[in-house]
Parts: structure tokens; sequence; C-alpha cells
């Protein structure tokens, strides 16, 4: 029986530890496969082209959306940020399941075009600790770590317009909760109705006892 994947939405505040947490799942999860977003921003220091982003220069992103190649984007301080379709359909037909670490409103967006979208929101254990998180990682001056914090501030208000929440106090533990919410959700009813079809059932069906 052929099964689609899954695609899950991953969204939480600059600082939240996404990308340790989601690295930590698909190092146990081989069925999982990560979209690479397109972004104008520079390369961080450990940030591999093709791996972590596609880098892309302004000019570039903006001839992929008029091209129809990216199915949503954002822009965020400074920086276009979006997301390439034709590699997520690929997966999901092959029954791989599909993170996308992605903005707020991205999430939202995604939903409107993919209604079986599970979205998470990751949020660290407080706000003060998220502004430490952000402070203490020093690749952002003072504008922009008080930008990331206001931003942070409003995204969180959006936190009812998705499935779940998981609490970023311990890597593993987190990494967990996100495994099982997508085990969860793979066995929903609603994603299997043509279970019964594997039953082969007659027509003619009767009880012998």
């Amino acid at each position: 029986m052929h099964r689609r994947g899954l695609l899950i939405a991953v969204s939480g505040p600059s600082g939240t530890g996404k990308g340790t947490v989601l690295k930590n799942l698909r190092n146990n999860d081989d069925n999982i496969k990560f979209s690479i977003s397109a972004t104008t921003r520079a390369p961080r220091e450990d940030e591999i082209e093709g791996k972590n982003y596609f880098f892309k220069t302004v000019e570039e992103f903006k001839k992929m959306v008029d091209n129809g190649e990216i199915i949503e984007w954002d822009y965020f301080c400074g920086n276009y940020y979006g997301t390439p379709g034709k590699y997520i359909e690929e997966c999901i037909e092959n029954g791989h399941d599909v993170i996308l670490e992605i903005t707020v409103s991205g999430a939202i967006n995604i939903k409107k075009k993919y209604p079986d979208c599970v979205l998470i929101f990751l949020l660290p254990p407080s706000f003060d600790e998220l502004k430490n998180r952000i402070i203490t990682r020093g690749t952002e001056d003072k504008e922009v770590i008080e930008k990331r914090l206001r931003k942070a501030f409003e995204e969180i208000q959006y936190i009812n317009e998705y499935d779940y929440v998981v609490i970023n106090d311990n890597i593993k533990e987190a990494a967990e909760k996100l495994r099982c919410i997508i085990s969860a959700e793979k066995s929903r009813t609603d994603r299997n109705i043509d279970i019964l079809k594997h039953f082969n059932i007659p027509n003619d069906f009767k009880l012998i006892i």
C-alpha cells in the first residue's frame, strides 16, 4: 500500500533552537527529509550551500518567485526567505515525511496550499531564556537582536494557528516529542481511509462460527 508522506511545518522565534532539535530528529529517522529554503542573507560560518540553504542574490530570488519555483516566501530582517516546491512534492509522493523550518507567515501560507500540513510551534522555556540565547549566539548586532525579539513577540501571538506546541527545554526530549507527533498524525483515521480496501472483504461476507 503506497502512502504519501507528511508535510510538517516547524516554526518558532529565532533563538528557540529549531535547527538543533530538528537535526536530532533527522539523525534518528531516515524517512524524514528536510526542505532546503532559499535565502538572500549571507551564509554563517558553519552553513553549506545546498545543505542548509540555497544562497541567492536578491535578483536570483525574485526570478525564482516570478517563475513559480517558490511556493511561499517572506521578508525578514532585510532578507528574503522562500520555499522551493518541486523537491517537497517529489519527497511526499515517494512516501517521505518533509519538514519545513519556516516563519509563522510562511507556515500559515503553506497551510492554505497544503491543508493536510501539520503545524508545530517550538518555544524556549521563557522569553528571558530566548533573549539570552539570541545575545550569547553573538552573530548579530544590537539592532538586529532587538528586531528579532520584537519579531518573536509578534510570532508568539499566532500560536493558536498551530496544531501543536513543543517546549525546547531539552533537545533530545523536544525531538522525541516531535517524533511522537509525526507518528500520531500518520495513524489518524482520515489519513488511512483506504486501509479497508486491503482487507479484501467479499461483498457476500457471512460470519462463520
